[in-house]
């Protein structure tokens, strides 16, 4: 993908959501100058990219222009994915719990769902080794973002996914089972162990990344080993409901929860009652509070964790502040009146100033005699071209309040076996989305700690070792041999780290690391490599653990082996491939995978978008040894991205459809509509024309098409800061044949600014669904909260829309719909309307008005519909629990 210039905000949104991406490199472009693959992007080219961008935010600034790199576009994908649930204004809490309630109360259509992912994903699948794949990196078997891990003794493990739930093994890692399907958030923002093993857990994951989820509260399970989480367990009251909780720490008698609206405690003993607000450095910010509606209001409030004095649990201090820097950031203790004050010195090396004080992870030891920090730097951040890491620390007293003594930088821990050696794309250059920590309870020098990688020191810090490597791309003990995983290296763990423990396992201590990837561990005891990699990781995502994030889903016959493929566009752990006779999916596309088009007649050829319109092509499935890496010619997957990639008009996840009527159509939407009609055999970017042009600062965010005409839905500006949308219809050939073309036959839809009654809401267009009997004949549905949520202009009510004359008039049909999000569309074979929320899918049966729950999904949002080729099967793209199938015969 090129380097282009990106808009980047700060998120001024409700839930504070981004997504990152292990990204794919070219042959000859790795780190370390060895030359490898894979795919679109190379670390190099990144971290020139990221020093170019240094600067163009500052901590406080709400809008600049950037060249962006992988970090920056976490930070984009997180405003984009979030502004459509929240767009035109800031959304009130409470919002996501309201819609749960109002669809458990729906009636249910008959038949059930079945979950065809929950089976083995290999990231390092032999089978794809094409240019855009990230098959033998290291990772092995992944699965979705694992955003906290607790650990106890005899081999019980508990893993908490971004949107999937939270997860136990009694055998160490493996042999999964969910134990929070009844609660009404799947996100997991912080679990624990206390210390009579009770199981703690906090909702609403708190990475400030694009496609998290904001939580119902505490919960706490006092027989973990064989209970599961119900809303009768929910600690306190309402208070931390749509709250995102960083960590949840234990002392004097207390739980104490850092999240996105102050600092909270409760009693760990009597869990009735409410929680007490502890501390919130802008309280006019909160709910109820006089500035609560000012779109800043989200970040207002941002703490990050809690520690408590050993010796004395009355000495609390308080790491508060905005990743990207406010004027609140910084530490905090109780002075002698009782009150909350600022720490403005004395800290040692660790800083105490705003500028300095960003995202901070704490970790005690065991024996008290020492405390650990991790610290991002909001100034780091925005100036340093190579990471945002101020450093980590130790406090040798035991004492939070210091004195603290730096034990590593970015420089240090990149020269200690580290694979993000680039500059401008070095160790913490995420490190406001990446961190973790934690000390061996039998060693208070043997700690981890988490950022893009896994670093582990045995010594206090003296020195480190990049014990789980970002991935093995360009050392020396690489190859892309297909009789191996991944050359001579051991395994690696996936890359971007956010959870950790360390348990016990038949009288053998582990370490449990959570990542984008899943969950991994290794002895604590673990061995080394010459260079201090682990040469004992085992990925434990056996495929009873299924928390895969999809954006998309996509379905074809399978002509080699029967049945039919099924493949799908991931966060962070690129496209998924299942063919008709597998048993374990493999991966033919790294990085982020957007939506999906495959061909229904052969499932093989299929096509991936990347990001930002980057879109992948392949005709065989991607099948590939590697022998392209001497023989170019032998490359099965080609880049035919559309001009509006290498422009950076196009969103993050842009939308890209095939004709319904004519596979061979294809349309794709950034700035442009874009159109190419070669089909599967496209091989280049040159081959799409624009038929039309939404003017400067717009881009699409729905595209559909049957019979050559197409409906096309935009936003810009597309957040709360002046949002707006509009439909334009037309036909794919409606143009001049110019590549800048505006082109004829192109019209835009008059849709009142205001949303009024009835009317199409002034909120987020997610997606089109064409009758295939009459294009005419067109639904819409509309993402974001109605009006009874958001205070902002024209927001509207209703979620779905039905137009009988191709787009010119609009009908509200959200009747008896719980108001939540709607992401897609899709008309059934049978004439009935199906549409995917981020709560699950309701259905409408053909001259029916009533609406129905399908079966009963947990609490995921499911952001994209397919049918199978022969019309039988609804397949849905859940974004934190994989694949499912439901009998069409059954939507009655």
């Amino acid at each position: 993908m090129s380097a282009t210039t990106r808009k980047r905000r700060l998120l001024t949104i409700c839930a504070i959501t981004a997504s990152a991406a292990l990204m794919a490199i070219p042959a000859g472009a790795a780190p370390g100058g060895g030359g490898s693959p894979f795919g679109v992007r190379a670390l190099k080219q990144l971290g020139t990219e990221h020093r170019e961008s240094v600067g163009a935010v500052t901590p406080k600034a709400v809008a600049e222009d950037d060249d962006g790199n992988e970090a920056d576009e976490i930070a984009e994908g997180a405003d984009q994915y979030a502004e459509a649930r929240t767009s035109p204004g800031v959304v009130a809490p409470g919002a996501y719990g309201a819609a749960w309630a109002g669809l458990a109360n729906m009636p249910s259509t008959k038949g059930s769902w079945r979950n065809v992912t929950d089976l083995p994903y290999n990231s390092d699948d032999s089978r794809y080794r094409d240019y855009d794949s990230n098959s033998s990196g290291g990772s092995g078997n992944v699965t979705g973002r694992m955003t906290a891990m607790a650990a106890g003794s005899d081999g019980y493990v508990y893993a908490g996914s971004a949107g999937g739930g939270v997860w136990r093994s009694r055998s160490g890692g493996g042999h999964w089972q969910v134990i929070s399907d009844r609660l009404s958030s799947q996100s997991t923002g912080a679990l624990a162990l206390d210390g009579s093993g009770r199981l703690w857990l906090g909702t609403g994951e708190a990475n400030t990344n694009a496609d998290a989820y904001l939580g119902s509260g505490v919960y706490v399970l006092s027989d973990p080993r064989h209970g599961t989480f119900s809303s009768r367990s929910r600690v306190g009251g309402d208070e931390l409901e749509s709250t995102t909780v960083h960590q949840l720490r234990f002392g004097g008698g207390k739980v104490w929860a850092a999240t996105s609206e102050g600092v909270w405690s409760h009693s760990s003993k009597k869990l009735s009652g409410p929680w007490k607000l502890e501390f919130a450095p802008n309280p006019a910010y909160l709910p109820g509070g006089s500035l609560a509606d000012d779109p800043s209001a989200p970040y207002k409030n941002i703490t990050n964790d809690i520690a408590i004095d050993p010796r004395n649990p009355a000495k609390v201090v308080l790491a508060v502040g905005w990743r990207s820097g406010d004027d609140y950031n910084g530490f905090y203790s109780k002075g002698s009146g009782g009150g909350w004050t600022r720490i403005t010195g004395g800290l040692g090396d660790l800083p105490s100033d705003a500028d300095n004080v960003g995202s901070v992870t704490f970790a005690r030891s065991a024996d008290g005699s020492r405390y650990y920090a991790i610290d991002q730097s909001p100034e780091q951040l925005n100036t340093n071209p190579d990471s945002g890491l101020e450093g980590i620390y130790v406090s040798k007293s035991g004492s939070p309040t210091g004195p603290w003594t730096q034990i590593a930088d970015y420089k240090q821990l990149a020269s200690d076996g580290s694979a993000l050696t680039s500059s401008g794309y070095m160790p913490g250059v995420q490190a406001w989305y990446n961190q973790f920590l934690t000390v061996d309870p039998a060693n208070a020098e043997h700690v981890y700690a988490g950022l893009e990688e896994v670093y582990e020191t045995k010594d206090g810090g003296g020195s480190w070792s990049t014990v789980g490597p970002y991935w093995n791309f360009g050392f020396s003990c690489w190859s892309i041999d297909p009789a191996k995983q991944t050359g001579d290296c051991n395994q690696t763990t996936h890359s971007d780290q956010h959870g950790v423990a360390i348990g016990s396992y038949h009288g053998r201590s582990y370490v449990y690391v959570g990542n984008d990837g899943g969950v991994y561990r290794r002895p604590v005891a673990g061995s080394q490599d010459s260079s201090g990699h682990a040469t004992d990781w085992t990925s434990l995502n056996d495929g009873t653990i299924d928390t895969l994030q999809y954006y998309s889903v996509g379905i074809g016959k399978d002509l080699a082996y029967g049945g039919v493929s099924v493949t799908g566009g991931l966060q962070d752990n690129g496209q998924s491939i299942l063919r008709g006779n597998d048993k374990v999916m493999g991966s033919d596309f790294g990085g982020d995978g957007g939506d999906t088009l495959t061909d229904p007649a052969n499932g093989c050829n299929l096509a991936e978008e990347y990001v930002y319109l980057s879109v992948q092509v392949t005709q065989n499935c991607a099948v590939n040894d590697g022998s392209w890496v001497s023989d170019p010619s032998k490359v099965t997957s080609y880049n035919v991205a559309p001009a509006d990639n290498a422009t950076s008009e196009a969103r993050f996840i842009a939308p890209l459809a095939a004709d319904m009527k004519n596979s061979s159509t294809w349309i794709a939407g950034g700035r442009h509509v874009w159109v190419q009609t070669h089909g599967y055999a496209i091989r280049s970017g040159d081959e799409w024309t624009s038929v039309h042009d939404f003017g400067a600062g717009r881009t699409a965010t729905a595209v559909a098409a049957s019979g050559g005409k197409v409906y096309a839905a935009w936003c810009g500006p597309c957040n709360n800061q002046g949002f707006a949308r509009g439909i334009s219809v037309g036909n794919v050939g409606g143009t001049s044949r110019t590549k800048s073309g505006g082109g004829t036959g192109w019209h835009d839809v008059t849709l009142p600014a205001t949303g009024a009654d009835g009317t199409v809401p002034n909120r987020y267009l997610s997606g089109f669904a064409i009758d295939p009997k009459n294009a005419d004949h067109v639904y819409l549905a509309v993402n974001g909260f109605s009006r009874h949520w958001t205070e902002g202009p024209g927001a509207g009510v209703g979620h779905v829309f039905e137009s009988r004359d191709g787009g010119t008039t609009w009908k509200d049909i959200s009747t008896g719909l719980p108001d939540v999000p709607a992401d897609s569309a899709l008309v059934t074979a049978n004439g009935g309307l199906a549409v995917a929320t981020d709560l699950g899918v309701v259905y409408r049966a053909p001259g029916r008005t009533k609406w129905q729950r399908v079966g009963s999904l947990p609490a995921v949002a499911v952001l994209q519909l397919k049918t199978s080729p022969d019309g039988r099967t609804l397949y849905a793209a859940t974004h934190g629990r994989g694949i499912y199938t439901f009998r069409v015969r059954d939507l009655r």
